[in-house]
């Protein structure tokens, strides 16, 4: 394989987007994702439009070993990953203290624990290498406290912070990481996370764009790339610095109530 890609959560939404994209450039992936029919689809699609080569994964990774075995997988394959994409991700509304425990500790495990044990493992290899370029997929969620999605807005922020630090880490390689942080976008996670029947998800990105901002932003190795954000949303982040927190809070809110 060359010009290897693997991209978690590649079924659908932007994973599926990502996918194509990289397709489009003539690179080779790997796809990881719970559903081995939908993984099956893709690469017979994107081989014979393509042509190119595609192997997949399928793999619960909110399982906490799940990134060992991925990476395991690919070793004995023999293939080295020049493009991490760890896209894999969901969210869920309601009350901290109401919630299922078990749903939040999988969103843990998911959307951080997997994230940073992909890097950590695939990592060492890009600097050996001195090539290769990660795109952490984090969220605008991250810039703030998320009110009735603690947990998600939480994760987002770990997210974002742990991209940045590492790109700084990796300054004197050839080696970047970019996190991209989508405002509400039209995938199958406002559905899945409830979050479709609140004020946020009114008017949606679509997947396609906010995947080629990713992308792109991952190709040029820009530190954060902010993508699928309306106006309002907007208005609200720059107003963030100088409005008291609890103004803030309530209106996030407000704004991730079900309606």
């Amino acid at each position: 394989m060359k010009n290897t890609a693997l991209i978690t959560g590649a079924s659908t939404g932007l994973g599926r987007e990502f996918a194509k994209l990289h397709a489009q450039q003539k690179g080779d992936l790997i796809v990881v994702a719970r559903s081995i029919d939908k993984l099956q689809s893709l690469k017979v699609e994107l081989e014979n439009q393509y042509d190119v080569e595609v192997r997949v994964i399928a793999k619960d990774l909110s399982q906490i070993n799940s990134a060992n075995e991925v990476y395991n997988q690919v070793r004995e394959w023999g293939v080295y990953i020049d493009y991490l994409i760890n896209n894999a991700g969901f969210g869920g509304v309601g009350k901290f203290h109401e919630r299922p425990w078990e749903q939040d500790l999988s969103m843990i495990n998911l959307n951080i624990t997997t994230l940073t044990a992909l890097t950590r493992l695939f990592l060492p290899d890009m600097v050996k290498r001195n090539q290769g370029r990660i795109l952490n997929v984090s969220s605008t969620a991250s810039l703030l406290p998320g009110p009735l999605q603690a947990v998600y807005f939480a994760t987002k922020a770990y997210v974002t912070s742990f991209s940045n630090a590492l790109a700084e880490e990796l300054s004197d390689t050839k080696v970047t990481v970019t996190a991209l942080l989508p405002g509400a976008t039209e995938t199958e996670f406002g559905a899945t996370s409830g979050m479709d029947k609140t004020s946020l998800f009114d008017k949606l990105a679509t997947a396609s764009s906010v995947a080629k901002d990713g992308y792109n932003g991952m190709l040029t190795g820009k530190l954060d790339v902010i993508s699928g954000v309306r106006f309002s949303q907007k208005l609200l982040m720059s107003t963030i610095p100088f409005t008291p927190k609890k103004m803030v809070l309530k209106q996030m809110r407000k704004m991730q109530e079900i309606k």
